[in-house]
Order: C-alpha cells, then structure tokens, then sequence
C-alpha cells in the first residue's frame, strides 16, 4: 500500500463513525425518534459525536493523502494521524459525559483542541509545500 498512514487513519475513522451512528441509533430507538433530536441531551451529544466526526475527518484523510503522497516526513504524519485519531476519541467521550453547566468535559476539550492542531498543521504544512516545491 503507497499511503499507509492516509489508509489507517482513514480507516479508523470508518469505524469510529460505524461506532458513534451505532450510538446515534441506539438513541433514537430508545426515543422512538426517527427524526430530529427532541430536544433530549443524550441523542442530542451522540448525534453530534457523530456529525463532528464527519465533518472533520475527510478533510485530514484528503491532507494526509496529499502530503504523502508528495512523500512529506512519514514520522511526523504518523504523529498528527495519532494526533487526530486520540483527539475524535476524546471528543466523542466528552461528549457522552456528564455535563455540569456552563463547562465542557475535559476530554471534548482536548479533542478541540487537538483537532484544531492537527487541522492548523496539515493545512500549513500542505501550503508550505506547495509554495516551496510546486512553484
């Protein structure tokens, strides 16, 4: 395989959304809610566990393809995957967890923020090497 660390983390993201629609379901048969979120804090949290993990995973699958593919630091784009990948986890647990008012979980937090990193990093990273190799 030419993109071992776009594949894995590309593929771990598969599950992890396999996981977090799973817990969506579960919700929604619990409620009997076919649509919407009735205004309940648990299908609510696993709705948008899931969402979350949509939207910001293809993104980092496309920038690590790109940047392996233009054969950028392979060590350094296995630490942003992991990066990534232990930021949607810790997303996805401070999302499920007890809420008290006004502050986040710990675990949602660091998973914002090390989606924001990773995110910050590829996108910086790609635009570098465009600059500097591709003109």
């Amino acid at each position: 395989m030419t993109l071992p660390v776009t594949a894995f983390v590309g593929a771990v993201c598969a599950l992890l959304l396999l996981f977090t629609a799973m817990l969506t379901v579960r919700q929604r048969l619990r409620l009997k809610a076919a649509f919407g979120d009735h205004g309940d804090a648990k299908l609510i949290a696993a709705s948008r566990s899931h969402g979350n993990l949509a939207e910001h995973a293809p993104i980092v699958v496309i920038l690590l393809g790109l940047l392996e593919t233009a054969r950028a630091n392979h060590m350094a784009l296995m630490v942003i995957g992991a990066l990534f990948l232990i930021g949607r986890v810790a997303h996805i647990i401070g999302l499920h967890a007890v809420i008290e008012p006004g502050k986040p979980p710990v675990p949602r937090q660091i998973g914002v923020m090390a989606t924001w990193v990773t995110l910050l990093t590829l996108g910086g990273w790609t635009l570098w090497i465009l600059a500097t190799v591709n003109l």
